[in-house]
């Protein structure tokens, strides 16, 4: 079967990592921690050295070594919202079905012109908020990271908390932004040792231990009045309520 995921170089190779500050598991004492953490990584710029991509890269290497399962999802052939009938294409399949099978992900865009690509847009702008009785997006953690040619901005991560927001997804608090982002690879496309660096490693720690916390929790946290009345999923309402109501007996 074709698959649109990229196969993750060296993961076990951390070389901007100091093994004497790390914890393995971050998530430890905060929830279950079998079967592991489901984690989609996308990235928003489809150049040969995507500075994007490398950074999900980083951020997959680390979600690994900390206890998750990771995808990365090439957009490579992603067509444009609409522009296929009906959304009756392989790849937009493949990225609904990879949003549905995680249980948090990672959002990393360049800035272009002030604002995230069109990359990255398009393929958040293919995942519906329902599918079919499925929800893509909803109850999944979020952690959103960006890069810059130029100095060091939030445009991007930013824009990405508001549309994790509009697609009913837990955002983490911390965040990622590397700033002239030429200068923190080295030939190979492997990050150097940096503040940048340590803040992503921060993010990925936080992304696996919120995922963890609100694993036992995700469906009550996104379970909605609205949608239980449209549905009609009548529940057991409690006595206080009905009295409330002014219909107890």
């Amino acid at each position: 079967m074709t698959t649109r995921l990229l196969t993750l170089r060296d993961p076990d190779h951390l070389p901007a990592l100091d093994p004497s500050f790390v914890r393995a598991s971050p998530g430890d004492g905060l929830g279950p921690l079998d079967p592991p953490p489901r984690i989609l990584l996308l990235y928003g710029s489809l150049r040969e050295r995507s500075y994007s991509r490398l950074v999900v890269e980083e951020a997959a290497r680390l979600l690994q070594l900390f206890g998750a399962e990771t995808r990365i999802f090439n957009p490579s052939d992603l067509p444009l919202p609409d522009q296929v009938a009906g959304d009756d294409h392989p790849a937009v399949a493949e990225l609904r079905a990879h949003s549905i099978w995680s249980e948090g992900q990672v959002w990393c865009s360049p800035e272009r012109h002030g604002q995230i690509t069109g990359i990255m847009k398009t393929q958040i702008d293919h995942l519906p908020l329902e599918m079919k009785g499925q929800r893509p997006t909803q109850g999944r953690t979020l952690a959103v990271m960006q890069v810059s040619a130029g100095s060091q901005s939030f445009n991007s991560v930013n824009t990405l908390r508001i549309l994790g927001r509009w697609m009913r997804m837990f955002t983490i608090p911390n965040q990622s932004s590397v700033a002239m982002a030429y200068k923190e690879f080295d030939e190979a496309g492997r990050m150097l040792p940096s503040a940048y660096y340590d803040r992503i490693v921060d993010v990925v720690e936080e992304l696996v231990r919120f995922t963890i916390l609100m694993r036992p929790h995700a469906a009550q946290l996104v379970d909605r009045y609205s949608e239980r009345k449209d549905k009609g999923i009548v529940t057991e309402a409690d006595s206080h309520i009905t009295a409330a109501l002014g219909r107890g007996t």
